[in-house]
């Protein structure tokens, strides 16, 4: 089976903004402009997220979701501040088909996967996991980053599983952003013990961050952004070279 390859779009609205390490932001487009791009050049999916939703303590923005949704044709899968079923059913109605779940869940209710999971299915479920290493084990984080949680990523990826999502979103807040290329030891334990899809994040630079990458750990995908957005890499080649990477 194929690596996929999703664009990822980190957005303070209006825009899509780029941090590093989860700090700091640089404006790199507009959100339809650059789901547009990323769909024509055939990414297997978007993944958008609002950065400062739960941050700020708002709900999501819908009219830029609106508006991707309305040029794209491939899965759209929207993230922040999630806090309550009726967020979900909101994305969906405007044009989401997976919805990320990340601080909310992690900080004060996990069994809302549970309930999202038993009205839309796990298909519809992402869990977006934000992983700080801590010496010998990497910490949970929640609020773009800001918070830590005390919980270990590998005990909460698990928990995920359990509960019902579809699939999991990692990123390094070490990595992120970056261009050193990712934590493989990270992506490669998470996968191990889990069987749900995994998606990789945060340090791409280089195709040669990439497929090293995806030879130690495996993902089912892989997110970029900085890579994309800075024309340092296409769709293409990246996909060319998981597909050769994978045999």
């Amino acid at each position: 089976m194929k690596t996929r390859v999703i664009a990822r779009l980190d957005a303070k609205p209006p825009y899509i903004a780029k941090p590093i390490f989860f700090e700091g932001l640089r404006k790199v487009g507009m959100p339809e402009e650059l789901a547009l791009k990323y769909s024509s050049a055939n990414a297997d999916e978007i993944c958008y997220i609002d950065i400062y939703s739960s941050l700020c303590d708002r709900e999501i923005k819908l009219e830029p979701i609106r508006a991707v949704a309305s040029k794209i044709l491939i899965p759209f899968a929207v993230g922040g501040g999630i806090r309550s079923i009726d967020d979900m059913k909101a994305l969906f109605a405007n044009g989401a088909d997976k919805v990320i779940i990340n601080s909310y869940a992690v900080m004060q209710d996990p069994s809302i996967i549970d309930k999202a999971e038993s009205l839309f299915g796990s298909q519809a479920i992402t869990i977006q996991i934000d992983a700080k290493r801590k010496d010998l084990w990497w910490e949970c984080y929640a609020d773009c980053g800001k918070n830590p949680t005390g919980k270990n990523v590998l005990d909460w990826a698990l928990e995920v599983e359990k509960r019902g999502a579809g699939e999991i979103l990692l990123s390094s807040i070490d990595h992120d952003g970056a261009k050193r290329g990712f934590d493989s030891e990270l992506i490669r334990k998470v996968n191990e013990i889990t069987t749900i899809p995994l998606i990789a994040g945060s340090g791409a630079g280089s195709i040669e961050h990439i497929t090293k990458m995806a030879s130690i750990a495996k993902p089912s995908a892989v997110a970029l952004a900085t890579v994309l957005h800075d024309d340092i890499v296409t769709i293409k080649e990246v996909q060319d070279a998981l597909n050769g990477e994978k045999g």
